[in-house]
């Protein structure tokens, strides 16, 4: 037997045990990043999410779509405004949003995922309540209230119409817009709104694909299987700071509301969900509870 052969076998094997932990549940991954946009990347995360499908484990998807929605407000003129790094958002930009998340860039992955022999449907927080919002109230460093106009935070989830299609072997892909007990839309980061569900399903693992390793210590080392205490040394210290400090309180508070844990990894990584699920190694940082 050639060593290519016996190294699938072992490669086969390997994944045996994490296939059988991992049958039956969820595993909730956020999708973006580089992983969105490069072609390669986004037909290799096609394929890693048919896969699970197909030896029973139920992936929920939950993507972004940032880069792709400034590019259109781009095209019509429109500037885009960021506070603490999030998207100010009034009416036009909330049905710029709408278009892109929910249309453009859903039906893209849906239909990724089905030319990859899966069967992908697409959602919004509008579909079956899924996601009732609520306005983020946001304050600066003062107290005084900051209005990001239609940027919303989850205010309940309604996980009924994704167990119903995970029941008949679909994959839900769900952009991050919720509606509020008005009718209004909100912008939700979609990070957060990943946590919040799989809290709701009960989740296995949640997945938050990035374009960064994981957290890395002061001398560049991955650190991984950490936990509440590690987090909140890790932030005094200044080694978790700027844009990982929101994923890390995300995956923090997914954790504690019941998913059995977090892992934030690389979405530059060609197949990086199937190396961090079902390999010995993984390839990200672990958030585990205490």
């Amino acid at each position: 037997m050639s060593s290519d052969a016996n190294h699938i076998a072992h490669i086969l094997t390997e994944a045996l045990p994490y296939i059988q932990r991992y049958s039956g549940k969820t595993i909730v991954i956020k999708y973006g990043g580089n992983a969105m946009t490069d072609e390669k990347l986004k037909k290799n995360f096609a394929h890693d999410v048919v896969l699970l499908k197909q030896v029973g484990i139920n992936p929920v998807i939950v993507h972004g779509g940032g880069p792709q929605i400034g590019n259109l407000l781009e095209q019509i003129g429109k500037e885009s405004k960021f506070i603490e790094g999030m998207r100010v958002t009034d009416a036009e930009t909330m049905d710029i949003v709408e278009m892109v998340l929910g249309g453009l860039v859903n039906k893209q992955i849906v239909n990724n995922i089905n030319q990859a022999g899966g069967r992908a449907v697409g959602l919004t927080g509008k579909d079956g309540n899924l996601i009732t919002a609520e306005k983020l109230n946001l304050k600066n460093s003062d107290s005084e209230s900051v209005d990001l106009g239609q940027v919303g935070t989850v205010k309940k989830i309604n996980p009924g119409i994704v167990k119903l299609l995970d029941s008949e072997k679909f994959i839900p892909v769900i952009a991050p817009v919720g509606v509020g007990d008005d009718g209004q839309s909100y912008n939700i980061n979609a990070d957060v709104v990943a946590g919040e569900i799989a809290a709701v399903l009960g989740a296995e693992r949640l997945l938050l694909l990035t374009n960064t390793a994981g957290v890395l210590d002061k001398q560049g080392a991955l650190l991984t299987g950490l936990d509440k205490a590690d987090v909140e040394r890790l932030t005094v210290d200044g080694t978790i700071q700027g844009g990982m400090l929101p994923k890390i309180q995300c995956a923090m508070d997914a954790v504690d509301a019941g998913t059995e844990s977090a892992c934030i990894i690389d979405g530059r990584v060609p197949h990086a969900v199937l190396l961090e699920l079902l390999t010995d190694e993984g390839i990200g940082t672990l958030i585990r509870k205490n």
